[in-house]
């Protein structure tokens, strides 16, 4: 190969690695966001309505925030601080039982996170002023390209109830978008 095509077709690569997090994720049809709303009932305790999910991927995982939409909905906020405690208890010893029965087995990333060893994925809970959020941190590659594909297709399938957040770096904790 030429060294100027190689140059081309590295640019062109890298320039696809660095734009893909910030392309959003499409939209599932309405029947299946009916269907996901409907599942959801059955393993989140909070209204998805009254509440937005917030996924801000980072270098080393991401960020996913459940906020109430009204911050004076004590309830709302105690049942997000509640289910997000208890999940990420869950993730982090690998049981992703729940967006599997809301979002089916096939969902992706969920078997590569599913399979991570003991330790490589790290999971931590942290309260909001209206709501909590779980971080998620790898160093493995692959876990990281799994939880990304992950919040794509949370975005994807809870539609306007879920939002791409900004990067770790710049996301203001209790903004709403």
């Amino acid at each position: 190969m030429h060294p100027i095509n190689k140059i081309v077709l590295f640019s062109s690569a890298l320039l696809s690695l660095i734009s893909s997090p910030l392309v959003p994720a499409q939209t599932a049809s309405p029947e299946r966001q009916k269907e996901i709303s409907e599942r959801g009932r059955h393993v989140m305790p909070f209204e998805l309505t009254q509440t937005q999910h917030i996924f801000s991927k980072t270098e080393t995982g991401g960020r996913q925030q459940v906020i109430a939409r009204d911050p004076d909905n004590s309830e709302q906020i105690a049942l997000i601080r509640r289910h997000l405690t208890q999940i990420a208890g869950e993730f982090a010893r690998g049981d992703f039982s729940g967006p599997e029965k809301i979002h089916g087995q096939a969902m992706p990333g969920l078997a590569a996170l599913r399979a991570a060893k003991p330790g490589q994925l790290h999971v931590q809970y942290k309260e909001l002023p209206d709501g909590a959020e779980i971080t998620y941190s790898a160093q493995d590659q692959s876990l990281i390209t799994a939880l990304h594909q992950w919040f794509d297709a949370q975005l994807s399938d809870h539609g306007p109830d879920a939002a791409p957040g900004m990067d770790h770096g710049t996301m203001h904790h209790g903004h709403k978008p």
